[in-house]
């Protein structure tokens, strides 16, 4: 384990790991995994940019959007007519990264999965 990943338990409210379960509950949905990714790769996107992109409707991932607005996830902005949707910062995609890198363990039957090959 890395030492800078590691939590001092004794600092941690109960407060803390409540809301911590709620961001984990938030991203356990596959639409709003791709989400995060998908503007981690471009930036900024509309609703209906978003859903082409994830291959959902604009109703759903407008519905997804809202939800991670509301947990500060992402943020928009106005341009025009047209509202863009960003993430707000790299800690919901690195929860992802990492998620991701755990799910390679689980599908490496033994073997060194790609994530630790890469550097």
């Amino acid at each position: 384990m890395h030492a800078d990943k590691k939590i001092d338990l004794a600092t941690v409210s109960s407060d803390q790991i409540d809301l911590a379960s709620e961001v984990l509950t938030l991203l356990s949905d596959p639409t709003r995994i791709r989400i995060v990714l998908t503007l981690q790769e471009n930036g900024e996107l509309s609703v209906n940019a978003l859903a082409e992109a994830v291959g959902k409707k604009p109703s759903g991932v407008s519905q997804h959007l809202a939800r991670m607005r509301m947990a500060r996830m992402v943020t928009t902005r106005q341009q025009g007519t047209s509202v863009l949707y960003r993430l707000v910062d790299e800690h919901a995609l690195t929860l992802i990264v990492e998620a991701l890198n755990q799910a390679e363990h689980a599908v490496a039957h033994g073997q060194l999965p790609p994530h630790h090959r890469e550097g």
